[in-house]
């Protein structure tokens, strides 16, 4: 949730904002297991029976947004509308070696200060659920999921991220039934931490 504090930030003053650290991540509970996918968007359905809310609005980022489209398809109900900001993965580079050298690639565009804060947190995630975390993201298919999104859904890009290519984010927007592209300039992969503003 750290990593989405800037963002909500800025939309604090509009609108009640959540940051949730979900089963294994942050400042949450950590499981024996990696929760799978499906496990992860079920947790954040407790826990918004849990704090009574019935329906929101979502943003994520990265990995983020393969939960958050297994969440859209599973309980359909409490989805407003979503922002899938750099969806991954980019089925054009489905491998581990060109997403560790994408992810080279963006460091140039991003804050230092997100280095220290992600270390920090895999850290606290623990070697284990890192490395199965990276497999589960690796394997998914959010293209599959796509188009049984029905709620309203704005894709967003930097033009500088090269984890979340043009050609990836025309598909993703295209997939969704309702989906926009969006693309800002001058951003890369983390929007939400280095420029919450745009």
């Amino acid at each position: 949730s750290r990593y989405m504090l800037p963002t909500a930030h800025q939309l604090a003053p509009f609108c009640p904002v959540y940051a949730v650290d979900l089963p294994g991540y942050g400042w949450s509970s950590k499981p024996d297991w990696t929760l799978s996918l499906p496990e992860l968007a079920d947790s954040l359905a407790e826990w918004m029976q849990a704090f009574s809310i019935q329906r929101a609005h979502f943003a994520a980022n990265s990995f983020g947004c393969q939960v958050l489209s297994y969440f859209a398809v599973r309980h359909p109900h409490r989805v407003d509308r979503l922002v899938l900001q750099g969806p991954t993965v980019d089925p054009a580079a489905r491998t581990l070696f060109r997403q560790i050298w994408r992810i080279i690639r963006n460091s140039r565009s991003e804050s230092p200060r997100l280095g220290l804060l992600m270390a920090k947190d895999y850290w606290h995630a623990g070697i284990r659920r890192i490395v199965a975390t990276v497999r589960m993201a690796l394997d998914d298919r959010i293209e599959d999921r796509l188009p049984l999104i029905h709620a309203p859904s704005l894709v967003v890009r930097g033009t500088r991220d090269p984890l979340f290519r043009e050609a990836w984010g025309e598909t993703v927007a295209r997939l969704l039934p309702q989906g926009r592209l969006a693309t800002l300039s001058d951003c890369g992969h983390t929007i939400n931490f280095t420029s919450p503003e745009d």
